[in-house]
């Protein structure tokens, strides 16, 4: 069994934690930008959100659609099904003793991709702009699981 200390002495798996840490900020970002449109635009979801505003039928004007705030909040729900699964894979990735450089190279396209497609997102930039960024930090994540199958997996 790994103690503590021999990982914080794990190169891969610090580096692991710091890109991880920056990506997972990131996402705790688009949920606040989410708040802070839906303020700011008085758009909500709930009508008990709108209960500050105006009571009765005056909240009812208060529960609708924004598309900025929708833009945001699409973009923190792409986070999420982008983000989860390099968590899972790149911490048993990460694991596995992969060499430093590699592993590296792979938090960075991948933190990289995802602030990029925040910004293409909320912009917006043209496509294939997002598509782009999309699709490199989920080949980041496949690449990931492909050497942790092929090299360190019992199948």
């Amino acid at each position: 069994m790994v103690d503590l200390t021999q990982l914080m002495e794990n190169e891969v798996f610090m580096a692991f934690a710091s890109y991880t840490t920056i990506v997972l900020s990131k996402m705790m970002v688009m949920s606040t930008a989410t708040a802070f449109y839906r303020l700011t635009r008085k758009v909500f979801a709930n009508p008990e959100d709108c209960a500050s505003f105006g009571k009765g039928e005056n909240a009812k004007k208060y529960l609708r659609t924004d598309d900025r705030v929708e833009r945001v909040r699409r973009a923190h729900l792409n986070d999420l099904e982008n983000i989860v699964p390099f968590l899972g894979i790149g911490l048993l990735y990460s694991l596995s003793g992969p060499d430093l450089s590699t592993a590296i190279l792979h938090f960075r396209l991948f933190v990289g991709a995802r602030i990029y497609h925040t910004i293409a997102y909320l912009i917006p930039l043209p496509q294939p702009n997002r598509a782009l960024a999309f699709f490199l930090g989920y080949g980041v994540t496949l690449s990931m699981a492909y050497r942790l199958l092929r090299s360190r997996l019992y199948l």
